[in-house]
């Protein structure tokens, strides 16, 4: 009986019992069949089930690890900018629950110019009350920037193993990027990310999508940022334009190593049809705000294929990465993102609703897949699906190839007996062989 309590104990070797303890997952089934155990996983949420990380590193099968612009992540996966990067208590805890990289909420030289309202969020649930998606219009970090840089110092003295970015945003002026990097890069963080996407409160200030939409400003300003940075620019691209492959490669060929895909998308969540207000509402009025979670994810991916089949069409061999974002809950979203080309997988909304340590979750569903397909490292699928995109007249040219050899094939079967010939006899056998 020891034995068999011990045995159930073990089956599998990197559990650790706070695991259990954990809301994102139900304690593993296990089934004794002839002294071999097997255990049985249940899902919550549609999440799949967590690993143990050790400093965001897997302590056993695929390698999870990524180097990007010279960087190393323990794991793909980082905290996007927004509330779970607000303050160094929450950004702790990423770091504790394993989370490959930290981006901040983002920063400006002048928090008085933001100011927040409540509520600022709202929900789309499905007909069964699932949360699918979700349109937010919170600012920029409100914080003292004096104080958030304080907290990013102690940060990266207490992880200085780990990868924390500076999500940096400022109007029109040469002078306040300049200090706002100089200031930043003085606490010692690994990179920059720069907010021009942010759809909503921002742009009125000429700032955030305002400058993302607009190729010539935004070349310029990012020739600003990278003569002064010495350390990786991301450029962090709005999907609110037609084509945004312009801007990304506006931002790539002003000098930034890397671009990120996709902030929110700008939406109105829906009309109140008790009061014929908007929701959310403030004093009963509202604002178009930025729409983000699951319903998002095809969108993203659309536009992280476009940006990825750039990058390799017009920059091959150069160092450049791209960080792929929207509507990613489970290991299985992040694979899609690095099969069509990203290097990183941010998640912001998903922390939201899950919490700091679904990063188990997220790293467990994706060393599955990899597990699955024979794959030991990221480097070996990145990218993978990308060459099966193509043009719809290509599509119609490669069905009609495709029929026309069908019809070929069948007129070369036989239908009966009669229409065996002796001349054609090996070939006939041929043709109707299955395998």
């Amino acid at each position: 009986m020891n034995g068999e309590k011990n045995s159930r104990q073990h089956c599998r070797p990197d559990f650790d019992i706070s695991v259990y303890r954990s809301k994102n997952f139900r304690a593993p089934k296990c089934k004794s069949r002839r002294n071999r155990h097997v255990c049985l996983s249940s899902n919550v949420n549609g999440l799949e089930a967590p690993i143990i990380l050790k400093n965001g590193r897997v302590t056993s099968g695929p390698d999870l690890s990524v180097t990007v612009n010279g960087i190393h992540f323990p794991n793909p996966f980082v905290i996007g900018s927004g509330p779970p990067g607000t303050n160094y208590q929450v950004m702790k805890k990423a770091f504790d629950e394993g989370w490959g990289g930290v981006i901040c909420k983002t920063l400006s030289l002048d928090s008085k110019k933001v100011v927040n309202v409540t509520p600022r969020y709202a929900k789309l649930r499905d007909t069964s009350g699932k949360v699918f998606g979700w349109e937010n219009y919170e600012l920029i970090s409100d914080r003292p920037f004096d104080t958030m840089l304080a907290e990013l110092k102690r940060l990266k003295q207490e992880y200085p193993d780990r990868v924390l970015i500076a999500s940096i945003m400022e109007e029109y002026n040469k002078a306040a990027w300049e200090k706002i990097i100089g200031r930043c890069e003085e606490v010692g963080v690994d990179a920059f990310e720069i907010n021009f996407s942010c759809p909503h409160g921002m742009p009125e200030r000429k700032m955030g999508m305002a400058m993302g939409q607009d190729c010539e400003v935004l070349s310029e300003v990012c020739g600003w940022i990278n003569q002064y940075a010495t350390i990786p620019v991301w450029a962090k691209m709005t999907p609110n334009i037609t084509d945004i492959t312009k801007p990304a490669a506006s931002s790539l060929n002003a000098g930034c190593e890397g671009v990120a895909a996709i902030n929110t998308i700008q939406c109105v969540m829906g009309v109140n049809l008790e009061t014929l207000r908007p929701d959310p509402a403030v004093e009963g009025y509202s604002t178009p705000g930025g729409y983000s979670y699951k319903a998002v994810k095809p969108i993203a991916l659309a536009r992280v294929m476009s940006i990825a089949q750039m990058i390799k069409h017009d920059y091959a061999g150069k160092d450049l990465s791209l960080s792929g974002i929207g509507g990613v809950e489970t290991g299985a979203d992040a694979a899609e993102f690095i099969l069509l080309g990203s290097d990183t997988v941010q998640v912001c909304t998903g922390v939201m609703i899950h919490g700091y340590e679904v990063a188990g979750n997220l790293c467990g569903g994706l060393q599955q897949f990899m597990q699955k397909h024979g794959f030991n490292s990221i480097s070996e699928f990145k990218g993978l699906s990308l060459p099966y995109f193509t043009t719809h007249m290509d599509l119609v040219a490669r069905q009609r190839a495709a029929i026309d050899a069908k019809k070929v094939k069948a007129a070369s079967m036989l239908g009966n007996d009669a229409e065996w010939t002796g001349d054609k006899f090996v070939e006939q056998s041929a043709n109707m062989v299955a395998n």
